[in-house]
């Protein structure tokens, strides 16, 4: 490890910790005397196939920069997305070594929905590709009638597509409406 300050190859770990989907190591150099942090990942190798056939490897800057792009100027903080962003990878690195680009947008926009509705809808009319205001008032009545997903919902699944047309949110496991079958009731009224 070369020293920032220096670029001597001399210096000692002084610290290490877990920093969630990284090793933080905490240097100091012999040389200048100056410290320094690094941080250790495992190098993931997923490969993402886009709609046109064409394959290339997952980019997680890339990936937190979309979201920043959908999120600007709304109420998300950066730590939110970094947080998604590093979610949606754990997810993508945990389904092997190839997922569809539609898996990954998937869970961008189902997670940018639960952060902030309207972030997601600006993302959705990128990766969609809406064409006209039907589209777009087709996803906001999806969000308004589809329960937002929860924070365990963010696992890659086979090849669902959570959010395509014929979506299962909602239902029963027999493709029956869940809300029929849990309706509220009012409190029985006491004398």
């Amino acid at each position: 490890m070369h020293c920032p300050y220096c670029g001597s190859e001399s210096t000692s770990v002084v610290d290490t910790r877990d920093a969630g989907d990284a090793v933080r190591r905490r240097r100091e150099c012999e040389g200048c005397g100056n410290r320094f942090t690094t941080y250790e990942r495992a190098e993931t190798n997923v490969t993402v196939t886009k709609r046109d056939g064409r394959r290339e490897r997952f980019d997680g800057h890339k990936l937190l920069g979309g979201l920043e792009r959908a999120a600007n100027k709304r109420p998300v903080s950066s730590e939110q997305l970094e947080e998604l962003s590093a979610s949606i990878a754990a997810a993508v690195s945990r389904g092997g070594p190839e997922v569809e680009a539609s898996q990954i947008g998937d869970l961008a926009e189902r997670g940018l929905a639960a952060l902030d509705p309207v972030a997601a809808i600006q993302f959705a009319s990128v990766y969609r590709n809406l064409a006209d205001l039907d589209e777009l008032e087709a996803v906001v009545r999806r969000y308004k009638e589809e329960p937002l997903p929860g924070a365990d919902q963010l696992a890659l699944e086979g090849d669902s597509n959570p959010s395509g047309p014929e979506s299962n949110i909602g239902l029963s496991p027999l493709g029956t409406s869940r809300t029929s079958a849990h309706t509220r009731r009012g409190h029985v009224r006491q004398p």
